[in-house]
């Protein structure tokens, strides 16, 4: 029934895995898939991740009454991360380091890299900068995705 077959007698499991995806793949300049996904770590790490940032470091919103019920969705939230120096030192080194290493992945055979970011309870700083960071890349990779574990969406 098979309309594809294949001799894996001889091959590596990277020269099998090239040879499947030029195969199967009908569009073969779509690069590589990008996922930024926030997470808090008092709910655990996700498992899926390829690359996990720790952003707790950074100033929290949440010791702000008028910002704790919202979300780095939120203007005043946004607004507060911003004028953070820490905040945008953080998200610069981040981006640098995706800029720097992205192509080496992709040049590796890798479709898709999933980038976590974790703040205490995945509301405001991890929020904040996958956002941030998701807008920054989509001019120049064409699949960026951005999910936020602990929002509901």
């Amino acid at each position: 029934m098979s309309s594809l077959s294949i001799d894996t007698s001889n091959m590596s499991l990277h020269h099998l895995r090239d040879s499947i995806k030029n195969r199967i793949v009908e569009n073969k300049e779509t690069g590589i898939a990008l996922l930024f996904q926030s997470f808090g770590y008092k709910n655990g790490v996700p498992v899926d991740a390829d690359v996990i940032y720790d952003v707790r470091c950074l100033p929290n919103p949440y010791w702000d009454n008028s910002l704790r019920s919202l979300t780095g969705l939120d203007e005043p939230v946004i607004k507060f991360l911003d004028a953070q120096q820490e905040v945008q030192e953080m998200y610069a080194d981040i981006k640098t380091y995706l800029k720097k290493w992205l192509p080496h992945f992709e040049g590796n055979n890798r479709s898709y890299i999933t980038v976590a970011l974790g703040c205490t309870g995945g509301q405001h700083r991890s929020v904040y900068l996958c956002e941030r960071l998701g807008r920054s890349f989509v001019e120049n990779i064409r699949n960026v995705q951005i999910r936020h574990r602990e929002l509901r969406q």
